[in-house]
């Protein structure tokens, strides 16, 4: 398979890591980045090939990436639409890009499938939301799983409409944990423990908590129950947050950032 990328940032380089030597050989992928810095160590790390701006070698490949900032993403189908005469896969892992708007800035181009990685995937845990434009093929759409399983676990969806709830589920999801932690760490600080003692006991309990409930048989609400008896500490703590709300405020929350997935699609697709 030959992948090229364009952009070759953070969630690039951790795709490149994921399939140079594995899925693809190293030498087969094409990177396009201005930054001839990233690209040399890109180079000397997976023995890929680079290039500082779109060129015809571009026509050779079998899936091209796009993983440039959302604002990038006009300027890169304009340059791009004269190379994809070989119907290459577009894949997009551009937040806020709809894929009809793609394909229009490509001059209607239909092969193309919209994906919302997160950045667990920078080390190789993540989970990525997919969707197919009609112009897919079955070929083309296992090739689409494979490249982003490089990266971690693939969940494709029917509509494209549902990438913005994907968006406030897992791709914004990481920051809520973060958040979370944030929050034990600072309570645990407040109660006399050290900034370290806190951090430890926080991230280990939030690692081992959510590989347990990958792991159980059982489901999210019934080991909370297992863990909530009645009248003890966590059952004292479930019911302030109960009584506060949190649960609510959680999930406002997230239907907020699926409304501002909606939003930026519809600003980004502006003629």
């Amino acid at each position: 398979m030959r992948i090229a990328f364009i952009g070759g940032g953070n969630m690039a380089s951790a795709l490149i890591a994921g399939l140079a030597g594995k899925l693809t050989k190293g030498e087969l992928i094409h990177v396009v980045d201005p930054n001839a810095d990233a690209l040399g160590k890109l180079q000397a790390a997976h023995g890929v090939t680079t290039a500082t701006a779109i060129g015809p070698e571009l026509g050779a490949s079998d899936v091209i990436v796009l993983a440039v900032k959302p604002q990038q993403m006009r300027d890169v189908a304009a340059a791009l639409s004269p190379y994809l005469s070989a119907q290459p896969l577009i894949l997009s892992i551009a937040a806020g890009i709809r894929g009809t708007d793609l394909s229009r800035w490509l001059g209607g181009y239909g092969a193309i499938v919209r994906t919302m990685p997160n950045t667990p995937a920078l080390i190789g845990r993540g989970i990525t939301g997919m969707v197919a434009m009609a112009g897919v093929s079955a070929p083309q759409r296992i090739a689409a799983d494979q490249v982003m399983q490089a990266v971690g676990a693939t969940v494709w969806l029917d509509s494209e409409d549902l990438i913005d709830p994907v968006t406030a589920v897992s791709g914004s999801g990481p920051a809520y944990v973060f958040f979370f932690i944030e929050a034990m760490q600072q309570a645990a600080v407040e109660m006399g423990l050290t900034e370290e003692q806190g951090r430890q006991l926080a991230l280990a309990t939030f690692a081992g908590a959510a590989q347990l409930a990958v792991q159980s048989d059982d489901t999210v609400p019934v080991l909370r129950q297992k863990v909530t008896s009645k009248g003890g500490t966590t059952y004292a703590a479930i019911t302030s947050m109960e009584q506060s709300g949190v649960k609510e405020k959680i999930i406002e929350a997230m239907k907020a950032a699926a409304a501002r997935g909606r939003e930026l699609g519809e600003e980004m697709g502006k003629d």
